[in-house]
């Protein structure tokens, strides 16, 4: 066995990519700071129950599990954040108003949300609690595309959802909750033949609305054909209105590309508009995020909350590369104060200084440096590397 293999999915992050992710999530975090959001870092490991609260069926199969030594509770691996900074809201911070927080950090995912994806996503995401309104839906989302063209990705459109419209029907005809989970499963998979199967025990006016969500899908008129199509419900109705304003509060942000009134992604954990952020050319959403209002219940301590996520990694394969400046390579000469001086000056206007250690002459090339520190005339100059 060869030792230095890792698992399935999992690999290491080189320096040139480490510092492609790092300088990303700096400037993502100041921009989240310059917009009132506040760092929180929990742990990586909870008991299981904690974690997995409020998420539903689906993260519970992306969680790692192992016995605590300690206690013999079963822990849980993180493998969303966004749970915890619920938590960390409803538990710890205690605020009555309105609370913005934002966190970056590792998740681990016990199988691969795709193929060539990593089962250790670089998440950074912002999540906002205490607001119920569609103000605070447009805010995350065009904080999110702020978040996005710091990346360098400036050609991206938003596509909008509502759990709402399906989880209004559900209610309205009382289905039981293994039939909404199948009917659940076979929307998100635009499975029509299996949908028509599921539905045709169903009431009438159920089963046509069922088959017409996978056909709202579209730009503006697709809300317009809804409200003559769909039952006028007044939850049905409020989902459209909502989709509507959000739309029109984000133009001049971001284009709202189309409407899906049968994405249900996170059925079981969102409670309202679902959004996904989408750049040119690229099939997979590179930002996903919605509303929770419903898990801070789970926590004793029920608070509207609407946020994004994004996963680092997935961010840098795609945004424009920028390259490395090349350093500046310095003699070793630990007695020369002054050269001490001169490096600590060069480091401090952010050039990168690289001491040339002895011995190796012949590897200076992989050092990546394309200027020297040179004595000239009693003075320490920079100079092109010769």
């Amino acid at each position: 066995m060869r030792r230095w293999l890792l698992p399935e999915y999992i690999e290491d992050i080189l320096p040139a990519e480490a510092c492609k992710v790092e300088a990303l999530r700096r400037r993502i975090l100041d921009l989240f700071q310059a917009h009132g959001y506040e760092l929180v870092m929990p742990p990586l490991l909870e008991y299981l129950e904690s974690l997995l609260t409020g998420t539903g069926h689906d993260l519970d199969l992306k969680t790692f599990k192992l016995v605590d030594q300690l206690s013999g509770r079963l822990l849980g691996v993180r493998a969303d954040i966004t749970p915890q900074v619920t938590r960390i809201d409803a538990h710890l911070l205690n605020r009555y108003g309105i609370a913005r927080l934002c966190y970056a950090g590792s998740v681990l995912h016990a199988l691969p949300s795709g193929i060539m994806r990593t089962r250790e996503p670089l998440q950074i995401g912002a999540e906002l609690y205490g607001h119920s309104g569609v103000e605070s839906d447009v805010e995350i989302q065009a904080l999110m595309v702020k978040a996005l063209r710091a990346a360098g990705i400036e050609h991206m459109h938003v596509d909008l959802g509502h759990v709402g419209v399906f989880r209004g029907l559900m209610r309205r005809f009382q289905v039981d909750a293994e039939r909404e989970s199948e009917l659940f499963r076979v929307l998100q998979s635009k499975d029509l033949p299996t949908l028509r199967e599921l539905a045709s025990g169903l009431a009438p006016r159920l089963q046509e609305a069922l088959l017409l969500l996978p056909e709202l899908y579209g730009g503006a008129p697709i809300l317009a054909l809804a409200r003559d199509r769909l039952p006028s419900y007044p939850e049905i109705g409020a989902a459209l209105s909502q989709m509507e304003r959000i739309a029109q509060d984000l133009r001049g942000v971001v284009d709202v590309h189309c409407f899906d009134l049968a994405e249900l992604r996170g059925y079981h954990y969102h409670s309202g508009v679902v959004f996904a952020a989408y750049a040119r050319g690229l099939p997979n959403a590179i930002a996903l995020g919605g509303r929770y209002d419903e898990i801070g219940a789970a926590f004793g301590r029920a608070r509207p909350a609407t946020g994004f996520t994004m996963d680092l990694r997935q961010l840098v394969a795609v945004c424009p590369s920028v390259p490395a400046a090349p350093g500046i390579l310095a003699p070793y000469r630990p007695d020369d104060a002054v050269l001490r001086s001169r490096i600590e000056e060069l480091q401090s206007q952010g050039e990168t200084v690289i001491i040339d250690l002895p011995g190796h002459d012949d590897t200076r090339a992989e050092l990546g440096c394309d200027r020297a520190l040179v004595l000239r005339d009693g003075s320490w100059q920079v100079e092109p590397l010769a």
